[in-house]
């Protein structure tokens, strides 16, 4: 019952955490973010650019254009996390950016992740998720999320098969 008040005041998301772009889906209105999971840091400290907006586009946008002293990082590596803080700092902005900054109540949300990552690149994408302002995180497989999201009957004993071209794959 408390978490059905708590979803008055925040949005409920899925977010796909691809190699090359990062998509976010809000329940009844379906995909509203699209960008690149690149952020440009600062080289040395890793801090990102522009008070943590340096994300996506904009940081996608700064490539080739900067000083020797900011690059570009992709921090997943097929499929999986590569560099916690700059996969935080990316999650951070995203939930940021589709929730908006007026909501005190951080999103419930559903990450899909790939089939065959250990426990522990599960327990990073949770912890990121969570450090990164969502109040509670669900993970599900990517060929799962792909199946729903298509219709598929998940729950009938009929065969179906999903490819998986991303970028990471």
């Amino acid at each position: 019952m408390f978490d059905k008040l708590l979803s008055w005041f925040s949005v409920d998301m899925g977010i796909d955490l691809g190699t090359c772009n990062t998509l976010v889906c809000v329940r009844g209105e379906g995909i509203v973010l699209n960008e690149p999971s690149v952020v440009a840091v600062r080289r040395g400290t890793n801090r990102v650019l522009n008070n943590g907006n340096a994300v996506g586009f904009s940081a996608k946008e700064m490539l080739g254009k900067t000083p020797g002293s900011i690059t570009a990082v992709r921090p997943l590596k097929d499929g999986v996390i590569s560099d916690f803080e700059i996969t935080e700092a990316m999650l951070s902005y995203f939930i940021r950016k589709v929730s908006g900054r007026g909501r005190v109540i951080g999103p419930r949300v559903v990450i899909a992740v790939p089939s065959g990552i250990t426990a522990v690149e599960k327990r990073a994408v949770l912890e990121s998720a969570e450090r990164a302002g969502a109040r509670r995180v669900y993970l599900v497989e990517e060929p799962m999320a792909a199946g729903i999201g298509a219709g598929l009957p998940i729950p009938e004993p009929t065969a179906s098969m999903i490819v998986d071209i991303g970028g990471g794959t």
